[in-house]
């Protein structure tokens, strides 16, 4: 089978979960030719730079104007109706990719890539299975296309909402939102904290800037390390390098035990030796932390969909949002100091077990494309 896997550079969600199915499906379906692809590279560099730079100057320096630009995209509107039209003219760009790798289905991760699909799916130039991957835990209309085969979303109750906004019941499979299979693996807890030179017996608070490195998190580092309660620190800056020299100069003078870490690969290996993740709300990192069983306190929501995120494991008793200054502090000591609450916070984060995501992911690619089924 021939895999044609889309996503883009707006935000590092995309490429995580289109890279989780593809370590999936090289690793359970021999033979497979897998192929990941950023698909606004190929439409041009212009609109690569709009809808990825556009994406992460506004959420880092006007979150409001995000805010609007989303919801009223996500209403029945001329101005929300023209998304797919744009989307439209520009899917033409994605052609000579398709052609050359005769994909036997496609999936993308990325909603303007599943809007072009379609669009070529319309016009009879495309004939492969079109399945999209929804990588947030709220409903936005920009998901929805004629020509889509296959909607894979986080949950029950939002199949339930796509539903109410057109999208065909029979279509929408509530698998989850796809990460990699080392995320549900049990880890050594203790050990992974002895190689860290951090306490096996002190509670461990993971603080995660996301793939951006956002500045806020060493005001939020400051606020937590006043608290009197014993607890050690991991911060992951991610690709801000400012900001991992900022922490840099910052600890010496920390009363907090701190392992500091730039960018990683192996966010699994220290959501597994934390037991309470401080982070913005992105739908991957949600993901990830869920599959660890990690509970979360959350900051910083972008309007949209990130506000979506935080609202979802609120209302699962999964996380708690933060507010900056000293409720920071107070919330997170309250964590801290209530081990049954945040004993129940974890298990409720295991009780959201999309652990067999891929796996279904899989058998329905195997479903769309009928004749070609290979054992998993």
């Amino acid at each position: 089978m021939k895999i044609l896997l889309l996503y883009a550079a707006a935000g590092g969600g995309h490429k995580r979960a289109a890279q989780a199915m593809e370590a999936y499906f090289q690793e359970h379906l021999p033979g497979a030719q897998v192929r990941v692809e950023d698909a606004l590279q190929h439409v041009g560099r212009a609109v690569n730079a709009l809808c990825c730079d556009g994406y992460k100057f506004s959420a880092k320096h006007a979150p409001q104007i995000f805010g609007s630009l989303y919801h009223s995209t996500n209403r029945d509107t001329k101005f929300a109706g023209l998304l797919p039209r744009v989307n439209g003219m520009l899917a033409r760009k994605l052609l000579p990719l398709i052609e050359e790798f005769q994909p036997d289905v496609i999936l993308d991760t990325y909603h303007f890539a599943g809007q072009m699909v379609s669009r070529l799916k319309e016009q009879g130039r495309v004939s492969a299975p079109l399945v999209n991957v929804v990588t947030d835990y709220g409903p936005h209309m920009a998901w929805l296309a004629p020509e889509v085969d296959a909607y894979v979303v986080a949950t029950e109750s939002l199949r339930d909402d796509f539903v109410q906004m057109g999208a065909p019941q029979e279509r929408i499979y509530p698998f989850g939102i796809p990460v990699f299979e080392s995320f549900y693996r049990e880890e050594d807890r203790a050990g992974l904290l002895r190689g860290m030179n951090l306490s096996p017996d002190l509670p461990t608070v993971l603080i995660m800037a996301g793939s951006f490195g956002v500045k806020n998190i060493l005001g939020v580092y400051r606020d937590i390390s006043t608290l009197g309660t014993d607890f050690q620190v991991i911060v992951i800056t991610g690709k801000n390098r400012k900001l991992y020299e900022a922490f840099r100069r910052e600890l010496p003078n920390s009363p907090k035990p701190t392992h500091l870490v730039e960018f990683t690969t192996e966010v699994q290996t220290y959501m597994h030796a934390s037991d309470l993740l401080i982070t913005k709300p992105g739908g991957l990192t949600v993901s990830e932390a869920l599959a660890s069983g990690l509970p979360m306190a959350v900051f910083d929501a972008i309007p949209g969909q990130e506000e979506d995120n935080a609202q979802f494991l609120q209302a699962h008793s999964m996380g708690i949002r933060l507010k900056s200054g000293a409720s920071c502090a107070f919330a997170v000591r309250s964590l801290l100091q209530d081990p049954r609450r945040l004993a129940d916070m974890r298990a409720a984060c295991k009780a959201f077990d999309k652990s067999d995501c891929c796996k279904n992911i899989l058998l329905l690619l195997q479903k769309l494309t009928n004749g070609k089924r290979e054992s998993i």
